[in-house]
């Protein structure tokens, strides 16, 4: 894996953009509407790339794949490897359906969501992606319903409905792959949205909290409120990112193999410490609370906390992605020097950067190098780390 390389991504994003816009009137198809100085779509993207890494398909009008690419490489940045365009159909089902086949073998999750809802903030996606990875089939955000709804036949008043039980459904909504691939493969009727669909086919369809700006661009005057949104917005779409600093020293003498890096080194003499002495892991962990404002891995995974006797990177990077999320912030990446004589680094590097980035979810490099004999870690006594750590506030 080269240092430039971002992780396999196991989250997609269908972003339906295929629609007339007839109801808006604006002359052309409704992504490609201006809101501002950028299109309805571009505002969707930004807050898409905004969200979890993910491999982004925008479904668009056959005479606007070009024009959907040239939107996504404005704003992708380093992400426009992930991205793919692809004509939609008739109906937004069969538009869907058209992106669910572009969506990439190892992905586990997709979500669906409709460009015109294009001022919907990064964390609603992080909200959904994290009900799929709390073991749902389906995760949906809703907002309550705050007006009385009333059943009515034409201009008479049927019966009034108790809104405790209702919601408004917005998008992204989010599905386990396997459960989509099914739904649409046995689909005999259009509807109303993907989740409908799949509770169709006997799935439950968990909720998230929605947001107030993730309404629908479907009209004049909805057009008009994102406009003044914007005009009126404090708070940039991308804030500033923060950074912090990380270090972590263990000598050798524990009991059992080495682990280093996220990475079992047979044949190597094993660090001592309360979990494995893994000092890379340590010195990441480190660093990302430093940088979100979390205190330090003493305070966090201190030795008055049992069950981290003896755990491996992946429990302290799976939870320190937790505690950075719910802070407000996401990971954008991790860079550690490892020094020490022992092990050679190099062969395994790749391997090393792997592991690290599959248990923080974000990009990890690493780098190894010795100091000429000097110090406890030259005379081979032990191993020490230093890691840099970027992280973005997620608007909220």
């Amino acid at each position: 894996m080269s240092s430039d390389a971002l992780p396999t991504p196991h989250v997609a994003v269908i972003v339906v953009a295929a629609g007339s816009g007839t109801r808006l009137a604006a002359g052309a198809p409704k992504a490609f509407v201006g809101i501002d100085a950028h299109s309805i779509l571009h505002h969707a993207l930004e807050r898409v790339f905004a969200g979890p890494l993910a491999q982004v398909v925008i479904v668009a009008p056959p005479e606007r794949l070009g024009d959907a690419l040239t939107e996504a490489h404005a704003v992708a940045g380093r992400r426009h490897d992930l991205v793919g365009v692809v004509p939609g159909g008739d109906t937004r089902q069969e538009s869907v359906a058209a992106g669910l086949r572009a969506v990439w073998p190892g992905v586990q999750y997709v979500l669906v969501h409709d460009a015109a809802r294009a001022l919907t903030p990064p964390a609603v996606f992080t909200r959904v992606v994290a009900a799929l990875e709390a073991g749902n089939d389906a995760a949906l955000p809703v907002m309550p319903v705050v007006d009385t709804v009333k059943r009515v036949d034409a201009a008479r008043v049927v019966a009034a409905l108790d809104r405790s039980e209702l919601a408004a459904a917005q998008t992204p909504q989010g599905f386990r792959r396997a459960v989509l691939d099914a739904a649409y493969a046995t689909a005999e009727a259009d509807h109303t949205d993907d989740a409908a669909l799949v509770q169709s086919a006997g799935h439950e369809v968990a909720t998230v909290p929605g947001d107030d700006l993730a309404f629908k661009i479907t009209t004049s005057a909805d057009l008009d409120r994102a406009r003044a949104l914007l005009a009126v917005a404090v708070t940039p779409v991308v804030p500033l990112p923060r950074v912090g600093v990380g270090t972590d020293v263990h000598a050798f003498g524990g009991d059992g193999a080495l682990w280093l890096a996220g990475l079992e080194w047979p044949g190597e003499k094993a660090l001592s410490g309360h979990s494995d002495g893994d000092a890379v892991a340590h010195a990441i962990v480190d660093a990302l609370l430093a940088a979100a404002g979390l205190g330090d891995i003493g305070t966090r995974f201190g030795t008055d906390q049992p069950e981290y006797a003896g755990a491996h990177a992946v429990a302290f990077l799976e939870r320190t992605r937790e505690l950075v999320t719910a802070a407000g912030f996401a990971i954008g990446n991790v860079s550690v020097q490892v020094q020490s004589n022992r092990p050679k680094l190099a062969p395994r590097r790749g391997e090393a950067e792997a592991a690290l980035t599959a248990a923080l979810g974000a990009p990890v490099t690493v780098s190894a190098t010795t100091t000429d004999g000097l110090g406890f870690t030259g005379t081979g006594d032990g191993v020490a780390a230093f890691a840099v750590a970027l992280v973005v506030p997620r608007p909220a």
